[in-house]
């Protein structure tokens, strides 16, 4: 059964965005110490928007190191850090997101859609934070000043959902997945480092330590301010050739730039990172 969104109630009232009635919802950005559900409740939020006919999709922006994980058993090694190395690893894992983040963002200018995000920017600041050889959560480093000047080109989502849960809850909802382990350390130190982040104080802070189903409710009541706006009531009078022509022609400029942008700075970590 798909939760209502007019009578899921909202759990944070005094956080709702005072501009939701004045812009469309465009992005949706799920961020969380692993094992607090970002990707189960990404994947059931992008279903219960699209169930109402708004034209909501689960999009995920993973930085492979689940992935790197499992090739690193494969060869005997305990983890991606194991085998590449912490730095290398962190500049790599830096570098797939980015990806996937412009990927995200390109495909939603095309489509028009409601892109809910499963992880976003700040989910690298707070790696590198926490993956730090001596995690000072509080302690702007070299390598989060790097990423944060690459990631900058990308615009903050309209609403970012923190699913907060206790470090033991996400140890045993990881354990009993059964396909990746992280240290109980790690998790405490993930969970400071995005409580230290200077974007914490604008997340929509979501208890996630309930059922899936009571967190659902807390994200759909939340959105509930929303999704008034999520999908325009008259569409836009169609462009003129010569106007559709600049439109395009200014959003490839911006995508180059941007790209090339990146490439420099990220150029750069790389070759620091060796």
């Amino acid at each position: 059964m798909v939760p209502d969104l007019e009578s899921a109630r909202p759990a944070f009232d005094d956080q709702r965005p005072s501009t939701a009635a004045r812009r469309p919802l465009r992005t949706v950005a799920l961020v969380g110490i692993d094992g607090s559900g970002k990707t189960t409740q990404a994947r059931l939020l992008a279903g219960s928007l699209a169930a109402r006919g708004l034209p909501a999709t689960y999009r995920r922006n993973a930085g492979g190191r689940r992935w790197f994980g499992r090739l690193a058993a494969t060869l005997g090694r305990r983890d991606g850090e194991h085998l590449l190395g912490r730095k290398v690893m962190l500049v790599v894992e830096s570098v797939l997101r980015w990806l996937s983040i412009l990927r995200t963002l390109l495909r939603r200018r095309v489509t028009g859609e409601i892109s809910i995000m499963d992880r976003y920017a700040v989910c690298q600041y707070a790696s590198i934070r926490a993956h730090a050889k001596t995690p000072r959560p509080e302690r702007l480093n070299r390598a989060e000043r790097r990423a944060r000047l690459a990631y900058r080109v990308f615009p903050a989502p309209d609403v970012t959902f923190l699913l907060a849960v206790d470090p033991a809850v996400a140890y045993d909802r990881i354990e009993r997945r059964g396909y990746d382990h992280e240290e109980m350390s790690y998790l405490r130190a993930a969970t400071a480092a995005y409580e230290s982040l200077p974007e914490h104080a604008e997340f929509v802070i979501v208890d996630a330590n309930g059922t899936p189903e009571q967190v659902q409710q807390a994200l759909l009541g939340h959105l509930r301010a929303w999704a008034p706006a999520a999908v325009p009531v008259e569409l836009p009078a169609p462009r003129r050739p010569a106007a559709l022509l600049v439109a395009h022609a200014r959003a490839l400029l911006v995508t180059v730039a941007t790209l090339a942008a990146a490439a420099s700075v990220l150029t750069y970590q790389l070759a620091e990172g060796f």
